[in-house]
């Protein structure tokens, strides 16, 4: 079901399949996209006056925030971008500018509705893909005036791989699958012959030359810290001063047939009417998520001389946030309906140490909690694309029949919770470093095991944590 016609609960319902617990923050975003319905629904008037309702999402590391902001993008078929904010300088420092964000939305945006027009037009490429294929098989096929006499090549040399030899065809095409017995001599019955063996792939590794595109030379634009975009448009306008070069290259038919398909899929797709497209998304449906936002707050208490930028960034977000007009390569873009949500841990910092007009933007608050065992339980067993899941699979592929007692995820848990707590708290992250551990033995031996059984038990876990369990500070080192 497409994200514009979900309700807030089916919305929450959907994350809920890979994201544990954080119900209100799921609630608080289900919303944001249902009211970008809802603004959508409503004349032009008034469609304009009703911006976003930003969020800023108040957590430890490694909770979901990040990961809820992503499913979400996905589900909506929206362009999302996440960027960490102390990326940014304030202008006139050294360092990328707020903009570039936008510029980069806007990229991904172009990516996402290009391969959706190519999607689209999948079907009409492969049929003029398959034609230009057989023009190549047959050089001279179905192009000729009337009166010329046609070479068909042999179809028998097809099947057997051998050279094409240049005289007219054999008589006999009786043991060729998918010939007719009797005598055809025109040059279309040949093409149809050839496109039946090609369909049944008969032809897949026979050798074919074609002409493939190669880019002029490439040149590396060393660009000024802040002013990478011009050395993209540097970029660009030198491909058009030295335009592509074609290049005979021999290759399978297979290999040719893709490379025809894309090219092909290129020439159908309309590259103004995407841009327009790209840019109408950004600016309707796009998704910014601003990671570690806390970390451009001067806390009264640090305020060091070296810090003097990170107020600047936030001034700087601040008319991105409100809403103004970026150029970008593919024109201007206005930023007022994008839908910004930013994060932290707020260890030091607090929401309210940010400059007054940034918070005025960001009206909806939700703290997401730490995760604690019985979280950590669910994350490993519930969610679609569980870590178990994942090592079983991985495991697999070295046909290796890995399976999980439920005490051992139990223990992996609880171990999970215990090292949070006396070390840093990463959150559900702790869980990779865990189970990497206790795998480690049976991912290196696993070539040499293969068709066995392995059942991973409490014990087991125990056994491979053992010396981690006991050193308290080696724990601190390994996990």
């Amino acid at each position: 079901m497409h994200m514009d016609a979900m309700t807030p609960r089916e919305i929450v319902a959907e994350l809920d399949r890979y994201i544990v617990g954080q119900a209100e923050a799921k609630r608080m975003v289900a919303i944001a996209m249902r009211n970008r319905w809802r603004r959508r629904q409503l004349d032009p008037e008034l469609r304009e006056e009703i911006a976003p309702k930003n969020i800023i999402m108040i957590g430890p590391t490694g909770v979901g925030k990040t990961e809820i902001a992503r499913r979400l993008a996905k589900l909506a078929q929206s362009p999302f971008y996440k960027v960490e904010a102390t990326k940014f300088t304030e202008v006139g420092y050294v360092g990328r500018d707020v903009e570039s964000m936008i510029r980069d939305l806007m990229e991904i945006s172009v990516s996402l509705v290009t391969a959706e027009e190519e999607e689209r037009v999948k079907g009409k490429a492969e049929q003029n893909a398959e034609e230009r294929l057989l023009d190549l098989l047959l050089p001279k096929s179905g192009r000729l005036a009337k009166e010329e006499e046609p070479e068909e090549p042999s179809l028998q040399a097809w099947k057997a791989g051998e050279p094409i030899p240049a005289g007219p065809a054999p008589e006999d095409t009786s043991n060729v699958p998918g010939f007719a017995q009797e005598e055809e001599k025109k040059p279309s019955s040949t093409r149809e012959k050839l496109r039946k063996l090609w369909r049944d792939g008969y032809l897949d590794d026979r050798r074919v030359e074609m002409e493939v595109s190669t880019q002029g030379p490439q040149m590396e634009i060393m660009a000024m810290p802040g002013m990478e975009e011009l050395g993209f448009q540097f970029k660009d306008m030198m491909k058009n001063v030295f335009p592509q070069k074609k290049k005979r290259r021999t290759m399978r038919v297979k290999d040719a047939y893709e490379i025809l398909v894309q090219e092909e899929a290129q020439r159908l797709v309309d590259m103004d009417k995407v841009t327009e497209q790209a840019k109408e998304r950004v600016e309707q449906d796009g998704i910014i998520f601003i990671d570690e936002i806390d970390k451009i707050v001067s806390g009264s208490d640090n305020q060091k001389s070296g810090e003097v930028s990170r107020e600047g960034v936030q001034r700087d977000l601040l008319p991105i946030v409100e809403g103004s007009t970026v150029n970008t390569k593919y024109g201007m873009v206005r930023t007022d309906h994008i839908l910004f949500i930013a994060a932290g841990a707020f260890h030091v910092a607090k929401p309210s140490d940010l400059v007054p007009e940034l918070q005025g933007r960001f009206p909806l608050r939700v703290e997401l909690s730490p995760l604690d065992e019985e979280d950590f339980y669910r994350i490993l067993t519930e969610p679609r694309n569980a870590l178990t899941t994942q090592y079983v699979a991985l495991l697999n592929t070295e046909e290796i029949n890995v399976q999980f007692a439920d005490d051992a995820i139990r223990e992996i848990a609880s171990f999970a919770a215990r090292t949070n707590e006396e070390t840093d708290n990463i959150g559900a992250r702790r869980l990779y470093t865990i189970i990497e551990k206790v795998l480690t033995d049976l991912s290196f031996e696993a070539p040499e095991m293969q068709g066995q059984a392995v059942t991973v038990d409490a014990a087991y876990v125990r056994e491979h944590l053992a010396d981690v369990i006991e050193d308290r500070d080696l724990s601190r080192y390994i996990l």
